[in-house]
């Protein structure tokens, strides 16, 4: 064979050889990761709307992808309110958060807020009520202002997490919102499914002096107890029965309230 026919057809095969590896994806290039299902999440307290618990809150849920946020919450404090509600009008005026949020304040109780919102169009996924200063543990679950919001959720078919940190000096935001985020991305599928389920979870979160948060566990809600008991987070106690007992032992406890 001429030499410069060889010549000439090695060059074709070079090319060839070039435009196919040209023609395939990089080796390093990973598959584009699925954005996750739109959440919308109203959230609300009865520490009333400029409290530094629900401002913590909305900052680190608007970090979460795909995921929008209305406030709607009490203009005042309105602690121990449980889920009154308010008859006729209610006065609702536009405002922020401490952090300069866009909000709507309602002169009512915690309960009002939900159903104003309800009423007025907003459609969201789940209602998380919180973070709210000091623990809401089994024997005060109908007299919080912050689980009453939760139950006006549930009573008209939406789902809600009702959060609660306990009493500290100061209490310990950051690691009630920690877990309030857990929770959300942990239930985000079901929440944005066909059929959620509509339930009022009641989330306490302990403010630990020394240790740390021993995790969340889904317990029962204490008919009794002393919630005001001190709480020792480097406890070794397993299997508490129920809210107030794996609170005061380091625990986040994680209870599914009955709404009626």
């Amino acid at each position: 064979m001429p030499r410069l026919v060889r010549v000439a057809r090695l060059w074709l095969t070079v090319l060839v050889a070039a435009a196919t590896l040209g023609a395939l994806p990089p080796a390093s290039a990973a598959p584009a990761k699925k954005s996750p299902p739109r959440l919308h999440v109203l959230v609300t307290n009865d520490d009333g709307v400029g409290a530094p618990g629900i401002d913590l809150l909305v900052q680190q849920l608007r970090t979460l992808r795909n995921v929008r946020v209305t406030v709607v919450a009490p203009l005042t404090n309105q602690s121990g309110s449980g889920d009154q509600t308010t008859p006729g009008q209610l006065e609702v005026t536009r405002t922020t958060t401490a952090s300069g949020v866009k909000a709507r304040a309602v002169a009512g109780f915690p309960a009002d807020t939900v159903v104003w919102a309800l009423d007025h169009g907003v459609r969201p996924d789940v209602v998380v009520s919180g973070v709210n200063q000091g623990q809401n543990l089994g024997p005060v679950v109908d007299v919080s202002g912050t689980v009453g919001a939760a139950k006006a959720a549930v009573r008209n078919r939406v789902p809600a997490l009702a959060v609660s940190q306990g009493i500290g000096e100061p209490p310990d935001y950051a690691a009630g919102v920690r877990q309030t985020l857990d929770w959300v991305r942990e239930h985000r599928k079901d929440l944005t499914g066909k059929r959620p389920r509509v339930e009022l979870a009641n989330l306490n979160v302990p403010t630990c002096t020394v240790g740390t948060v021993r995790g969340v566990i889904e317990v029962p809600s204490a008919s009794s107890g002393d919630i005001l008991a001190p709480v020792n987070c480097e406890s070794t106690l397993t299997d508490p029965a129920d809210d107030v007992q794996a609170f005061v032992n380091g625990y986040a406890p994680l209870s599914i309230i009955d709404v009626r």
